[in-house]
């Protein structure tokens, strides 16, 4: 017999490893084995190829095979190494974020990995045994059984849920029979009927009527939008669309969904955080109705690996709604990739690997599999409107708010100035607080914008200007008010607000700069008789405690809203008559080639939440910067002047889109020890890349939980093949870790860095 191994990839940051297989029933790629690591722990691994080449090294067995047929698809194996060569991660990291956890079982040992073992649920059914093959098993069985009339009715019930002959390969849950299980029992003995159990997994076995599906009408601007959108899918299998804020894309897509449903296709929408599911789902399944499968990481273990078999048994037609963890599922014939707000960041993973993009990764799975995708935003990534100018995708425009919406009117205040006439109460400027009075009493509603949460960004002695900083990571400590504590944004720290300052003995450190929780007591002390609601993580700390604030105010229950990045997330409130951004300069002033290219698409988007109605609406920015170019490009919604600015800039220093960046981070609790390691390893990377390395520096959060960090930044300027140089810093990275002395320094590598 021939002997044969396999390669497994398991969810760990290595491998895939080689293992022994029974040559006489081989498992095929894509099947799911149980495999055990050394002397440590016992996996669910993939099975990737199958070959007769001994390795060097001497093999386990492979153990028993897991899952009946592939778990894994072709596609989904091709996409898994094309993310796991274009992000520089493994294969095994692909997996420990791919799969849903439920899938991937693993223990210490055996009873251990059995009960981690995912158990899918089951429905028994009936159906007629081997002593009924026929018409006439069925009157031979009847005659034996004219004395036990109980018996003799479930079988004669079973018949006549059938037409005919139909009956001996038809079957049916045991629940719709309607009997006791000791008749049914009884029955099973005399092998009259066989009862087994059936997974509850299926697909959209209903085929897609599109009769039956209503869609809004379609003004001029979206019919245009919509046939253009068309146009360029015949020439190239991306687009890009971009439409003002509240234009109407979303009824564009449910136009375009339907015509794939219609063709038996499947579509995943992709929207970039779970907080804009409530809303959006709520609207799409009153058009598509329970077809709609929605994928993210609130939906527990056992939920999200029901969805995962669901669609890998399907075949086709299916409409998937989820965040950037959804490209890894099984899509059936996908048909559309619809990309919403493709411009924000969150499709971007930072940790754990694989540090991957779900927007260029959508991009690239609809040129590889001959499917269409759609990148969607009123702010596009500059990367994406480049190309889109450039060919490389299709362009489409959409610059009309639908129905009798118009853009807001937006009025630059300047906080500096309002600051010295006196015309600034609590942190509210007197252009905005008018503004809010007069909303209020026409009772419209308004939403309030800060980037920072809690009720003190800082706590600050007044006198030896001592500050309150978390003592496992180099930033500060937030106060919040409810719950009376300091607490650390990065690693959860949390610790009792001090009475003096721990350094000089002053009474009551001050509490520096406002969060969201002082902006909303603030709120409430100024309009007593408002409804005042917050959205941040403190107060949406589970689904469902977001929905109800974000449908309270869709309700008209709640007159103000005050909320962090969360309220700019493609929401739709007709009520909503003014924003407020209340600290501009908290989106300027940050360290990243990007900062301005993100400031003007949040307060883009958070302006766009007004006006969506026939009464107009209004937006006012506070700044101390009120003649700064990005502010300005806000006020007259000059997407292509930002655009403009922003390469200029970007061209001298060789930022994207006029280069590639690769992030290498190390990391290790000695401070001393990993800036030497980062110098070794950025002195090597000088040899093979010369001036296009910078640093090594320390990043604008330098300590996270005990850990300290420096950071190395490698650009690739374009016409240079980025495949060749990561092949090269990857034969660097191998050379490291070998070191005996820096191998215990953790290091990874982020392509594309957000």
């Amino acid at each position: 017999m021939e002997e044969l191994f396999a390669d497994i990839v398991v969810p760990v940051s290595r491998g895939p490893f080689t293992f022994s297989i029974d040559g006489s029933d081989p498992p095929s790629p894509g099947t799911g084995v149980e495999v055990r690591l050394g002397r440590g722990r016992i996996y669910m691994g993939i099975v990737w190829r199958v070959h007769d080449e001994r390795p060097a090294f001497p093999t386990k067995p492979v153990g028993r095979v897991m899952t009946q047929g592939a778990i894994l698809t072709p596609r989904q194996m091709e996409l898994w190494e094309w993310v796991a060569r274009y992000y520089m991660c493994t294969l095994g990291d692909v997996m420990r974020f791919a799969m849903p956890a439920a899938l991937k079982p693993s223990g210490r040992s055996e009873d251990e990995f059995a009960r981690d073992e995912y158990r899918p649920a089951t429905i028994r059914y009936v159906a007629f045994g081997d002593a009924v093959p026929d018409c006439a098993g069925l009157n031979a069985a009847l005659d034996g059984l004219k004395r036990s009339r109980a018996q003799a009715a479930v079988v004669h019930r079973f018949f006549a849920r059938f037409e005919g002959e139909e009956a001996f390969a038809g079957e049916m849950p045991v629940a719709e029979l309607g009997v006791s299980a000791q008749v049914l029992a009884r029955l099973a003995e005399k092998g009259i009927f066989k009862i087994y159990e059936k997974e509850t997994v299926g697909g959209a076995v209903v085929p897609f009527d599109p009769a039956a599906v209503s869609l809004a009408e379609l003004s001029d601007a979206q019919r245009r939008a919509l046939d253009g959108v068309n146009e360029q899918f015949a020439e190239r299998g991306c687009v890009l669309l971009h439409g003002v804020t509240g234009s109407g894309k979303t009824e564009i897509y449910m136009h375009m969904i339907a015509d794939e449903l219609a063709g038996g296709r499947s579509v995943l929408y992709m929207m970039p955080e779970i907080a804009m599911t409530s809303q959006l789902v709520e609207r799409i399944r009153a058009v598509f109705g329970e077809r709609v499968v929605v994928y993210h990481s609130k939906l527990g273990d056992r939920m999200r690996a029901e969805v995962y078999r669901r669609l890998l048994a399907s075949e086709g037609g299916e409409l998937i709604v989820g965040v950037r963890s959804s490209i890894f599922l099984p899509l059936p014939r996908l048909g559309l990739v619809i990309v919403d707000e493709e411009h924000d960041q969150s499709y971007k993973q930072a940790e754990p690997a694989p540090r991957y993009n779900a927007r260029d990764c959508a991009v690239w799975m609809s040129s590889r599999w001959e499917a269409h995708c759609l990148l969607a935003s009123a702010t596009p990534s500059i990367e994406s409107y480049v190309n889109a100018r450039g060919g490389k995708y299709g362009f489409v425009r959409l610059d009309e708010r639908y129905g009798e919406g118009r853009l807001p009117a937006v009025v630059i205040s300047d906080s500096l100035r309002a600051l010295k006439r006196g015309e600034r109460k609590f942190h509210f400027d007197k252009a905005l607080s008018d503004r809010m009075c007069r909303t209020l009493a026409e009772g419209r509603q308004v939403m309030l914008f800060q980037n920072r949460r809690g009720f003190a960004p800082w706590i600050e002695c007044s006198q030896c200007g001592w500050v309150a900083r978390c003592p496992r990571c180099s930033v500060t400590l937030t106060y919040h008010k409810k719950g009376d504590r300091l607490v650390c944004h990065m690693c959860g720290y949390a610790g009792r607000l001090p009475l003096v300052c721990p350094e000089c003995g002053t009474p009551a450190p001050a509490m520096k700069g406002f969060g969201t929780e002082k902006v909303e007591e603030d709120v409430s002390a100024m309009f007593p008789e408002a409804r005042v609601s917050r959205l941040d993580r403190d107060t949406a700390s589970s689904l469902g405690r977001y929905e109800r604030i974000v449908s309270e105010f869709a309700r008209g229950e709640t007159d103000v809203l005050v909320g962090t990045q969360m309220i700019t997330k493609g929401f739709d409130f007709p009520r909503l008559g003014l924003v407020g951004i209340l600290n501009a300069d908290n989106l300027l002033n940050y360290p990243d080639f990007r900062a301005s290219e993100r400031a003007f698409q949040t307060m883009t988007q958070v302006v766009g939440r007004a006006g969506r109605s026939d009464g107009g609406g209004q937006a006012v920015i506070q700044t101390m910067q009120p003649d700064h170019p990005v502010i300005r490009q806000v006020q007259t919604a000059d997407y292509t002047g930002m655009v403009d600015t922003q390469l200029a800039e970007r061209s001298v220093f060789g930022y994207p889109p006029y280069g590639k960046l690769i992030t290498v981070t190390l990391r290790h609790r000695d401070p001393v020890f990993v800036e030497q390691a980062a110098s070794w390893l950025a002195a090597g990377m000088r040899r093979m890349f010369g001036d296009r390395v910078y640093g090594p520096h320390t990043p604008v959060v330098e300590k996270i939980g005990d850990e300290n960090y420096f950071e190395i930044l490698l650009k690739i300027e374009n016409g240079r093949s980025f495949a060749a140089a990561k092949e090269t810093l990857i034969a660097l990275l191998e050379t490291f870790s070998a070191h005996k002395e820096y191998r215990k320094v953790f290091v990874y590598c982020d392509v594309d860095p957000q």
